[in-house]
């Protein structure tokens, strides 16, 4: 990556009423966490537990280890395994034990060092470890810098569907390091790239535009850093400014989920792990947009816009061969589902989407159908 990043530095506030914080993006990056620890509010001399998985530590564990103990913190590094099929209880018991063999207490702070998962086990850990401790994310993938580490929403999967185990517990700081993507794998920046447009279907149509004129957007060694910064910048500041409006999921933030309700069924039934969180969101807001032009909520030009840019990232976008029935048993499954009413967002031009928990399962079935 080119050396303008590493001059490059941004703080963006998230500014909830009883727990605001800060996203740090760039500046003096990893290296820098100590004095941002500093700035939040926790000195020298407190335990620190940081949770990490072999393909992020083997870059990153060592160096922030040691980074955090020269400045005086007491630090234990737990490596967890990676992927979407350990995120479970049993994987949260694995941070709870550490959290007691390294004695942490109240004053205490746990680092989720990672992608989405990590940073989703660590909060939930973190939220039910002495009835709620500090958590700091240091996301290291797209996906989670653009969404998953900020906003509070952690939690593990459950057999009946993912994240049905969860709590709402805000990070302290979120530090972002662009350069840690340089050893991200080709196929992981690609499912960040599905949340990354995401935000230009529900809200930015400069965004959407943007990432339709650059000619290549699949790997990182394609993006200048220009394009980068404000990928980061309009991702995080789209994120944090719904966090601020709805922090507990009670309405508009509902349209972060675009692709998601969908998503969430190819993860389930397909097995968690087969295909990547942002994978399956591409596959489901191009379902989701089909949805929508059945409804006549909006035109084929938008659908087609949207599945041409999904494309251009070398994301999926076929439905895979799911039987309906268990679609359908999977969505009434999802943790969104009010009133046994399948909630949906769905799209109604580039830049917009509305909440709908209007649509009938004979309506679902018959979708269904045309997506087989």
């Amino acid at each position: 990556m080119k050396s303008t990043l590493n001059s490059y530095s941004r703080r963006i506030p998230v500014k909830l009423a009883n727990n605001p914080y800060e996203v740090v993006i760039g500046g003096s990056g990893l290296l820098g966490i100590s004095q941002e620890l500093s700035k939040a509010g926790y000195t020298k001399g407190i335990k620190i537990l940081i949770v990490s998985n072999e393909d992020v530590a083997k870059h990153y564990g060592e160096s922030l280890v040691k980074c955090l103990e020269e400045a005086g913190y007491k630090t234990t590094l737990l490596i967890i395994k990676a992927g979407e099929n350990h995120k479970n209880p049993k994987t949260i018991g694995l941070i709870h034990d550490a959290a007691y063999k390294a004695k942490l207490e109240r004053g205490s702070l746990m680092i989720a060092l990672g992608g989405g998962v990590v940073g989703d086990m660590t909060g939930f850990a973190a939220s039910t470890w002495l009835r709620g401790i500090a958590v700091v994310q240091v996301p290291t993938t797209l996906l989670a810098m653009v969404d998953a580490a900020i906003g509070g929403k952690t939690g593990v999967n459950h057999f009946g569907g993912k994240n049905l185990i969860g709590a709402f517990h805000q990070p302290k700081l979120v530090l972002i390091d662009p350069k840690t993507l340089l050893t991200l794998p080709d196929r992981e920046f690609r499912a960040g790239m599905s949340e990354v447009i995401k935000y230009g279907v529900i809200g930015d149509k400069t965004l959407f535009n943007l990432l339709e004129e650059t000619p290549c957007i699949s790997k990182i060694s394609e993006i200048s850093n220009n394009l980068l910064e404000q990928i980061l910048e309009k991702s995080v500041s789209a994120k944090a400014k719904v966090v601020e409006l709805d922090e507990s999921e009670s309405g508009l933030r509902a349209i972060l989920n675009y692709g998601h309700t969908f998503g969430h069924v190819i993860e389930k039934l397909c097995g968690y792990g087969n295909w990547l969180h942002g994978e399956a969101v591409s596959m489901g807001m191009v379902a989701v947009g089909q949805l929508a032009l059945e409804l006549g909520s909006w035109g084929k030009e938008s659908q087609i816009r949207q599945r041409n840019l999904i494309s251009k990232t070398s994301l999926p976008t076929k439905w895979p061969e799911l039987d309906s029935e268990s679609v359908i048993k999977a969505l009434e499954g999802d943790k969104k589902v009010i009133n046994e009413a399948i909630r949906f967002i769905i799209p109604t031009e580039i830049g917009h989407v509305e909440i709908r928990d209007d649509i009938t399962k004979k309506k679902i079935r018959s979708f269904l159908e045309i997506l087989n």
